[in-house]
Parts: C-alpha cells; sequence; structure tokens
C-alpha cells in the first residue's frame, strides 16, 4: 500500500470560501499538468494536485493496465482508495474543514476519478471528467451514489475512451442515484474550450451559496 502522505504533489489554499480542485493528470503527465486548467475552472479556488503513483514504462499513471482499454481491475479498485486516503489526509493536514473537494481528471486522470465516486463516495463525491470512461472493465456495480455529482466530457470518435464504455457509465452513474451532467463533442481524445467552458460553469454551480 503507498502511503498517501508520502505522495508528491502541490496544494494551494486558495480563498477560504471556495471549492478544493483535486487535479489528476492523464498518463505520462505529472501534478503541474492541470495548474492552468484549474484557474480557468475555477478562480481563486484551491487546488491539490497529486502525481500519479504508478510507473508504466516511465510515465506516471494512476493504476496498471493490460494494454490500450484492459484495465487492472483489482488495481482500479485499489488505487482508487489510496486516493480516497489521500484526499481524507489532506483534509487534515491542510484543515479544509467542510470545503468542497472536486476531482477534476483528464483521461487515466478521469478514470481513477470516476472509480473513486464508484466506491468511495464519502470521500469523494463531485467530478469533472474530460475523456474518461466506465473504470471497473466487466464488473457491475449497484451502489447508492446519492448526493454525488459527475460532470462528463467525451469526444464521440474518441477511440481511447470508446463511446460504449461511457455509454456504460452514465447509466451506471443514473441508476444509482447520481446527478450526471454529460457533453458529448466532434471529436477525439482531449480537452476542448466548450468543454472548459460548460465545465466552469458546472462547477459554478455546485459551488454557489445557497439562496437564503
Amino acid at each position: 500500500m503507498t502511503n498517501v502522505d508520502q505522495w508528491p504533489h502541490l496544494h494551494d489554499a486558495g480563498t477560504p470560501d471556495s471549492p478544493v480542485l483535486l487535479l489528476l493528470h492523464g498518463t505520462g503527465g505529472t501534478e503541474h499538468d492541470l495548474l492552468q486548467l484549474a484557474q480557468r475552472l475555477a478562480p481563486g479556488a484551491g487546488y491539490l494536485a497529486p502525481r500519479g503513483p504508478v510507473q508504466e514504462q516511465g510515465m506516471n499513471r494512476w493504476f496498471r493496465r493490460f494494454g490500450e482499454g484492459k484495465f487492472d481491475v483489482d488495481d482500479v479498485v485499489r488505487r482508487a482508495g489510496e486516493l480516497a486516503d489521500f484526499v481524507q489526509w489532506a483534509r487534515q493536514n491542510y484543515g479544509l474543514g467542510e470545503r468542497k473537494v472536486i476531482a477534476v481528471g483528464f483521461s487515466n486522470g478521469a478514470n481513477i476519478a470516476l472509480a473513486t465516486v464508484l466506491l468511495h463516495p464519502q470521500a469523494l463525491a463531485d467530478v469533472v471528467a474530460f475523456s474518461g470512461m466506465y473504470p471497473l472493465g466487466d464488473r457491475s456495480f449497484d451502489g447508492d451514489l446519492s448526493g454525488t455529482a459527475v460532470a462528463l466530457f467525451n469526444g464521440e470518435a474518441d477511440a481511447m475512451a470508446p463511446v460504449t464504455s461511457v455509454t456504460q457509465l452514465k447509466s451506471v452513474l443514473d441508476n444509482t442515484g447520481s446527478d450526471v451532467h454529460q457533453v458529448v463533442r466532434e471529436g477525439g481524445h482531449g480537452v476542448h474550450p466548450v468543454e472548459v467552458d460548460a465545465a466552469a460553469t458546472w462547477i459554478g454551480s455546485r459551488t454557489a451559496p445557497a439562496a437564503g
């Protein structure tokens, strides 16, 4: 088991009443990759940006895989537990209190965020997933995700996150009570400016003060 308190990561507290974005890079990325994106999504927000603990031919990843699109699901489950532990550790270590933590993940980072909200919704309840897919392979899922919210952003021609897997993911989220927002655009793998704008709006809606 990886000691999550020893994960390389970046942290910024942001403004006291802002959300904290959990920034999860894609394969081969680092904890620096999504910092500029964070400022576009939620200016002034705090962030936690850890580095994926798994190595694949010298590339940082969040979990092992057997090949493109063929995840080691046992490792996905294990690493999702570690990410949940990291979030809980960071809450205590950085005094985050009850501030909302919203995961923002791209590709492999989106997939570990999705696995974590599926398996540990008490630790991570809000996810923005760019180019993500169903992370649990051929395993079914029937947990209770009421109280969670997930924004899915995918390209309709994304060979790395096939539409069949994305459709399965949305069905699982819908059927287990998650509040799902989905945008499917033309094109393939990546983060499109239209998606960034939509994600910023979604994050704003999740963090706006309740009307009194």
